[in-house]
């Protein structure tokens, strides 16, 4: 049993569907003032069918890191695919009549999340994945986090979004710079795979202690993003306490650090801390209660 579950996680990677579900229903009500559970599924579904792909891909790098479910995915790719591009298509026809409005946004991201997975950028004399461009690998992945958790619900809900384009852009810098701070996280338990693999992380190019630098520099600007724009009235108290987000994570990474480096098993708790937070947020406000301790109404 414990096997079959390491496997399930390995390969439905639900911490990451609940990071982009969640994030899309907290910053969709950030943006707007409402909740969007139909969008928050779509976007845990398009994480998830783009994930699913990327596990069946990275056999190599996982088969060096020892990645559970990695035998699993290899022997069972043809079908593995087949299902996420069968459902990918049913979902879009789906989607078109709940939310047809985000259709370009979805095209955009999977358009991605293909690139990402399947060699296409010429290289050398032979075709890599975007995966496998130096610095590309990141901004990639935190480009399909901006397209679902902010655009989904912008595009979707465009008439009701309360906040101005610098609220919106100062949101996105906080997010975007946590979210690739997370992914030089998983870079720094992978290296030996990605090495193996030729992806040329930021802990592979320039060593590991120049990735947990990366790391803790993303945190600081992440936070920072958030505090100047409260400070500055760009950002109200209720996005200002976002700052807890980094904040957690950098003390979850130093005591990674402390104990020897960065294991699967951290970055699966990380994952679901963050997700765990995005919930708390939610709740707090579907329970009605206060945004704003101070009553300034910023």
């Amino acid at each position: 049993m414990p096997r079959l579950v390491t496997t399930s996680v390995s390969l439905l990677r639900p911490h990451i569907v609940s990071i982009a579900a969640l994030g899309t229903l907290v910053f969709g009500w950030l943006l707007t003032g409402a909740w969007c559970p139909a969008l928050a599924l779509i976007a845990g579904l398009d994480w998830f069918l783009v994930n699913l792909v990327n596990r069946v891909v990275d056999r190599d790098e996982d088969a060096v890191n020892q990645v559970p479910g990695s035998g699993f995915a290899v022997r069972h790719r043809r079908v593995l695919v087949a299902g996420s591009l069968t459902l990918l298509a049913a979902s879009f026809a789906v989607v078109q009549v709940v939310e047809p409005a985000i259709w370009p946004l979805r095209v955009a991201y999977h358009a991605l999340g293909f690139a990402y997975n399947v060699p296409l950028v010429p290289a050398r004399g032979r075709r890599i994945r975007l995966k496998q461009v130096y610095l590309v690998k990141n901004v990639a992945s935190a480009t399909g986090f901006l397209l679902t958790v902010f655009g989904y619900p912008l595009l979707a809900r465009a008439a009701d979004v309360q906040v101005e384009w610098r609220t919106v852009a100062t949101l996105a810098a906080f997010f975007f710079c946590s979210e690739i701070a997370y992914e030089v996280i998983y870079d720094l338990r992978d290296v030996a795979g990605d090495r193996a693999a030729g992806v040329p992380t930021f802990p592979v190019v320039h060593g590991e202690r120049a990735g947990r630098a990366v790391v803790a520099g993303l945190l600081v600007v992440s936070a920072l993003s958030v505090a100047v724009g409260y400070a500055t009235g760009v950002l109200p108290w209720r996005a200002f306490v976002m700052i807890a987000g980094p904040g957690v994570q950098g003390g979850a990474f130093w005591r990674m650090v402390r104990r020897g480096g960065v294991t699967e098993r951290d970055c699966v708790r990380l994952t679901w801390v963050g997700a765990g937070l995005l919930l708390a947020y939610a709740a707090w406000v579907w329970l009605g209660l206060p945004l704003d301790p101070f009553g300034r109404g910023h």
